[in-house]
């Protein structure tokens, strides 16, 4: 058997932690620093995500875990020059470190701090872009030998570096877990999603674009990897909005769908041409950006200001906020379960969503049909459930 030792279990006084496999090697190996138990949930997780989203797209794909959900997952689908900006992304990233950017800019908020995850190799443009972000470790099914220099260089040289065979395969098709020292077991979730997942649209909208599509693919995959209740929001190739582990589905819809407003105006011209003092971080950006577009704001966090910018902006109010998701391009939504009322479709619409995939089967299944056509939305009922715990 072979056995990992890790720092320690979900807290640190939780010792005698490890992971281990009944063959004669893991199928991961540590490069630098010492995972911990959550570490490796986020990787292992996340590495099943990327090779998910690789297999469904053919596209190199990224994510950002935090606590055992995906902040971002994304897919190297070219940055446009807005995009370039908002992300803060170096002169022309190679289709990997796209992938990340795009990952990491989901929710850049709750990607602080994350465990990343890769589907093809680290590059140095890749390394280079992790270098500067606040980030625990990285898992990769490989890395050149200039990224793993620039990577060894983070957190004083205690960055948590893991590699990946990437031809390993779980020996069985069975998953089991332990808790309170009793062991649950189940088929692992194989699902991936296909044009079949297409067929039944129900709405009286039925054009369902190809860009559309896939980002319907995305946001169904990283549901898969996401704790229930989820419902996540995506638009060129990327997660913008993901609401996870909540009790009531609408409020993993407005969860959900207010980190996608949020990731929508930064788009904004005024959120672009913010005027930052030179040398100001991206961490420090992404707060202020934060709190610049927050409907609400502590009077002191408005007083700092005067030490991020060189000059006061000029604000946008509520209607032009409004006005601009309105008219942004249509976002894609995903469902992990049915949804029970219409106030998730009616919540879903004012942030843009114009198709939706969800299994059905709730009562009021004509009830959330009605009030897709009455939005212009394409929903499709795949019958599939993606429930985690």
């Amino acid at each position: 058997m072979a056995v990992l030792g890790l720092k320690y279990g979900c807290n640190p006084y939780q010792g005698e932690a490890s992971i281990s496999c009944d063959g004669p090697l893991l199928p991961l190996s540590v490069l630098n620093g010492r995972p911990g138990y959550i570490n490796l949930l986020d990787a292992l997780s996340g590495w099943q995500l990327v090779c998910d989203l690789k297999t469904a797209t053919g596209l190199p794909a990224a994510a950002s875990f935090k606590h055992t959900s995906p902040a971002g997952a994304a897919l190297a689908v070219p940055l446009d020059e807005t995009e370039s900006r908002m992300y803060f992304a170096p002169k022309e990233p190679s289709p990997i470190a796209t992938a990340y950017i795009r990952a990491r800019g989901a929710d850049r908020m709750s990607s602080f701090g994350d465990f990343i995850i890769l589907s093809d190799i680290c590059d140095e443009s890749c390394a280079k872009v992790i270098k500067g972000e606040v980030s625990d470790g990285i898992l990769a099914p490989g890395y050149t030998p200039e990224a793993l220099e620039v990577l060894k260089a983070k957190r004083k040289g205690s960055y948590c570096i893991l590699q990946m065979d990437p031809s390993y395969k779980p020996s069985s098709a069975l998953e089991t877990r332990t808790l309170f020292g009793l062991t649950f077991t189940q088929e692992r979730n194989t699902f991936i999603p296909s044009d079949k997942d297409f067929t039944n649209i129900v709405t009286k909208a039925e054009d369902i674009s190809e860009e559309a599509r896939r980002d319907l693919v995305v946001a169904m995959l990283t549901l898969k990897y996401t704790q229930s209740n989820s419902v996540c929001y995506a638009c060129r190739g990327q997660s913008v909005g993901v609401g996870a582990g909540q009790q009531s589905r609408i409020h993993c819809t407005r969860l959900a769908g207010g980190k996608a407003d949020l990731w929508m105006l930064r788009h904004h011209p005024a959120v672009l041409g913010l005027p930052f003092k030179p040398g100001l971080s991206r961490n420090d950006k992404d707060n202020v950006i934060e709190q610049y577009l927050a409907d609400e704001r502590e009077v002191d966090v408005i007083a700092s200001w005067e030490a991020c910018f060189t000059h006061k902006p000029e604000e946008l109010t509520k209607e032009e906020k409004k006005a601009f998701i309105a008219s942004f391009q249509p976002l894609s939504l995903a469902s992990d379960a049915f949804f029970p009322f219409r106030d998730n479709i009616d919540r879903a619409a004012k942030s843009a969503v114009r198709y939706i995939v969800q299994p059905g089967g709730s009562l009021r299944d004509d009830d959330v049909i009605r009030a897709a056509d009455e939005h212009g939305i394409v929903m499709v009922l795949n019958g599939v459930r993606l429930f985690l715990h």
